[in-house]
């Protein structure tokens, strides 16, 4: 476009002469070696301009015949590198979607048509087709040549941290990753990689200094940001919570500037306050979070703060934690478990049924199981608890990949993943479709729940005499209930010839007959032997 501007200048300055010699009409006379040559200035000044351009033409014609070997030279030059270009590409799209032949055919050509040094993507070509085809010893060796170009060093050291990775080396994929953050921080690979490893290794601090401040990028990731550094900073503070509860409560601070509403920072924070004797604080941070989250280790936590306290002080707790967050599940269930501490079982049973109502899991039926058997110890009612503990969800708990721990933690112990733990219900251990709890199932469990025993002395009764044979007294086992009275009578009769003989039952009672092992275990319970307690 400049070029054309230039030649349209050009061609109206020379135009704008010509009119300016027309308009001052001259003569011009030459004489040279005895000659004479008289004309108008206008012929003269064609005449230059005629020889002018007919000597440009002339050195044009020249130079062309000159250049025309390194040009016709530098034409096919092109053409061939353009044609390994192809190829190249061909291969690397052949090597992506695993062609090993294709990948092998193109990379031949290539070779034929560019050098390694001018492109060093062939060796990329040759380091996919030698791992398409099994040959991960080539792969690696031109992953090193990579490494080594400053060109191809971050392509070469993320193929030489896959492979690392593959063949399980972690210690050879660490490094590969701290050498390409060091060189190019920008990378994300990277990048995550160290950072891993470092949580991994339980490296902190370097770890914090790898993440860098994150004050560049977009909103999003500036947000992605904050939370890494809450999490690393809640790792370290749990790290020295037992060595140091000051500076565990200053990284827990901190991490919960970043993320406020961060549950293992809050928990971290008041239990260093809880080493430094500062119950107070510890229940304004539990307290705030409870508004937020209504957390089951907040709960745990706040009714437990001092180990000291009875629990009388410790069902007040949970009492305070139903007024900030009435009917919660959570609230419910550690009022019910504190009750049961201090032997008020109507209570226990109303806010434990409640709590199952509202949140159907496993521990909801287990602890009205212990309610059943600290209050009656009746072994039918507290198996029908624990047959719906069976049933249910199970409680929610810290979980990453498949895996649930007690307590929160910073990375993965499958993949290494930071941040991977998420409060949730776990997936069941039991291998078929679960029963999901709701309030309607619960309420049927509650309407079916078998009726307390109570145990009668059994009557004899002796046949008459008269009998032609002799027969043995019958025994009676009565069950007293609330509901209508259902009755087991078992009868043995020995004849002469001894036969098995089949009692008549009238109804067979909720677990079995009285010679059943839990029913046994239960008349035991209620002679004054010991039972068994679920927790």
């Amino acid at each position: 476009m400049i070029r054309i501007l230039v030649f349209a200048l050009f061609v109206l300055a020379l135009a704008a002469g010509f009119a300016w010699l027309a308009d001052r009409p001259g003569e011009l006379s030459i004489i040279w070696q005895g000659q004479r040559a008289d004309m108008s200035l206008m012929v003269a000044a064609t005449l230059v301009v005629s020889l002018i351009a007919a000597v440009m033409f002339t050195w044009w014609i020249v130079r062309v015949v000159w250049t025309s070997p390194h040009s016709i030279q530098r034409f096919f030059r092109a053409r061939k590198r353009d044609r390994g270009y192809q190829a190249l590409s061909t291969g690397l799209i052949a090597a992506g979607a695993g062609d090993a032949a294709g990948a092998r055919k193109m990379l031949g050509r290539t070779k034929g048509l560019l050098s390694a040094d001018q492109e060093p993507l062939i060796h990329l070509l040759e380091a996919q087709a030698a791992m398409i085809e099994g040959r991960y010893d080539d792969a690696r060796k031109k992953f090193e040549l990579m490494a080594d170009d400053p060109e191809t060093r971050e392509l070469g050291l993320r193929g030489l941290y896959l492979e690392a990775r593959r063949l399980g080396a972690n210690e050879a994929a660490r490094q590969y990753a701290e050498r390409a953050a060091e060189k190019a921080p920008q990378l994300p690979w990277a990048t995550e990689a160290a950072l891993e490893y470092r949580s991994e290794a339980g490296d902190w601090d370097e770890a914090l200094r790898l993440l860098g401040d994150g004050r560049s990028g977009s909103a999003e990731e500036k947000k992605a940001h904050a939370r890494r550094r809450a999490v690393l900073l809640t790792a370290r503070a749990a790290a020295k919570l037992d060595a140091d509860p000051k500076g565990a409560r200053d990284d827990a601070q901190h991490a919960l500037k970043l993320d406020e509403n961060f549950v293992p920072a809050s928990l971290i924070a008041a239990k260093a306050y809880l080493r430094e004797d500062n119950l107070r604080k510890a229940a304004s941070i539990l307290e705030k979070l409870w508004k937020a989250t209504a957390h089951g280790d907040v709960a745990k936590l706040y009714v437990r703060a001092r180990s000291g306290d009875s629990a009388t002080d410790r069902l007040k707790r949970a009492e305070k934690l139903e007024s900030i967050r009435p009917n919660n599940a959570e609230a419910l269930y550690a009022i019910a478990e504190a009750a049961l501490e201090t032997r008020d079982f109507a209570l226990a049973r109303t806010k434990a049924e409640a709590a199952a109502r509202l949140s159907p899991r496993k521990s909801a039926f287990l602890l009205l199981a212990d309610i059943e058997d600290a209050e009656t110890g009746d072994q039918g009612r507290i198996r029908h608890w624990m047959n719906q503990a069976l049933k249910a969800p199970r409680d929610p708990a810290w979980t990453a990949d498949g895996i649930t721990a007690p307590e929160w933690r910073a990375i993965s112990p499958v993949t290494g993943r930071l941040d991977a733990f998420e409060w949730k219900t776990p997936v069941s251990e039991l291998q078929g479709p679960i029963e999901e709890g709701s309030a309607d199932s619960v309420d049927e469990a509650i309407r079916t729940l078998p009726p307390l025993a109570i145990e009668a002395k059994p009557a004899v009764k002796i046949q008459p005499a008269e009998t032609k044979e002799a027969e043995k007294p019958v025994v009676v086992a009565a069950v007293v209930e609330p509901a209508p009275v259902k009755e087991i009578i078992v009868a043995e009769k020995a004849k002469a010839k001894p036969e098995p003989v089949v009692a008549e039952e009238e109804e067979r009672p909720f677990f079995g007959l009285p010679d059943d092992p839990g029913v046994k275990e239960g008349a035991a319970k209620r002679d004054g032997t010991s039972g068994f307690r679920l927790f």
